[in-house]
């Protein structure tokens, strides 16, 4: 993986050095794996409150960590906004972090940080969509582990397996159910002639088309599908762009619908965008003003809103699409989310079984 990383980081570190310059201690450099349609929208609303400038530079969680190593105490980086806990923790254990106080850590009502070392910004769920034309949900096991026992939906189920998040998935799959129960799962799922979409996008095309029935993905694709809104993790040009939903339309009449499992399974994963300040950063004082504003009311609700992802702190509006902020939280499991840093047994257990 380090390997990896290091390719990754020759080019894209080429790029980010050559337009850095000298960054000045009242301008902040943020490093984001988010969408520019939330990032951009919220860096304008902290300038024109606080009048301080913030340039922000783009990529994937796996390229901004590179791009930080082969910059070192040289990166012009203040702040690592991260579309997983994983990367946080990644960056954490690399010493790329600085510890935050507690007037910061203490904002969140949950899923907060177990290093202390970042802030959670928002949460996405996996959950499973159906076509109700096709499937009826009290059909549906209370497990997601109970998917490999449903024999009538041979190749008519979608699934991402080279996709972030599905790795996110699998690794706590591994942690919380056991390594040989997830190769048990996967051999299970293999056995229903799964088709592999590249990304969640084309999956829930394929799923309201009629191709497939029904399909494990995250919460918000299916509300971007059917009310509009932009995506919130970066997207390029490589398998992981979901850029076919990014223009806002919505179908509210697409033959999709969202299926939840029982409370604490693992099918319910809820999965945390967070930020942290970096050791290369020039200004302390300004760099967790600007943590603190995307803990604020507006930010929340802005992310709310926009990517249908849901806040991290108490008493957000939500649209009324969305489940009660509470109820939502209940359903995933309880785990430590700098687990997800886990990442190479999970890339090792899916080469074992060919599904990369």
């Amino acid at each position: 993986m380090k390997n990896i990383l290091k390719i990754l980081a020759v080019g894209i570190a080429a790029f980010f050095l050559s337009s850095c310059g000298d960054t000045a201690e009242d301008e902040l450099v943020v490093y984001s794996g988010r969408s520019q349609g939330l990032v951009d929208p919220l860096v304008q609303d902290f300038k024109e409150q606080t009048g301080v400038n913030i340039e922000v530079r783009y990529g994937n969680d796996a390229e901004l960590l590179a791009v930080m190593s082969e910059e070192g105490d040289q990166s012009p980086a203040d702040i690592y906004w991260a579309n997983t806990t994983g990367a946080l923790a990644n960056a954490s254990q690399e010493g790329k972090l600085v510890a935050l106080p507690d007037s910061l850590t203490s904002k969140p009502a949950s899923y907060t940080s177990s290093s202390g070392e970042w802030i959670p910004v928002t949460v996405r769920f996996r959950t499973l969509a159906y076509n109700p034309n096709e499937v009826d949900p009290n059909d549906l096991p209370e497990s997601v582990m109970g998917l490999t026992g449903m024999e009538e939906l041979d190749g008519r189920i979608g699934w991402t397996p080279t996709y972030s998040s599905f790795y996110d998935f699998m690794t706590s799959m591994r942690l919380i159910e056991g390594e040989d129960i997830a190769k048990e799962w996967l051999g299970g799922m293999q056995n229903l002639n799964p088709k592999s979409y590249s990304s969640n996008t084309p999956m829930l095309q394929a799923l309201a088309g009629g191709e497939i029935d029904i399909a494990l993905t995250n919460h918000y694709y299916i509300f971007r599908m059917k009310h509009g809104g932009a995506g919130g993790e970066y997207s390029d040009t490589d398998s992981d762009s979901d850029t076919s939903m990014e223009s806002g339309e919505a179908n509210p009449d697409a033959n999709v619908k969202m299926y939840h499992f029982a409370e604490g399974d693992v099918g319910n994963l809820a999965m945390v965008t967070g930020a942290a300040q970096l050791t290369t950063a020039q200004n302390s004082e300004k760099a967790q003003r600007f943590l603190s504003f995307l803990l604020s009311q507006h930010a929340q609700e802005f992310a709310a809103e926009s990517v249908h992802e849901y806040p991290v702190i108490r008493d957000i509006e939500l649209p009324d699409y969305m489940l009660n902020a509470e109820e939502a939280f209940e359903l995933s499991p309880e785990y430590d989310y700098e687990q997800l840093k886990q990442l190479e047994g999970t890339l090792n257990l899916l080469r074992e079984v060919g599904l990369i």
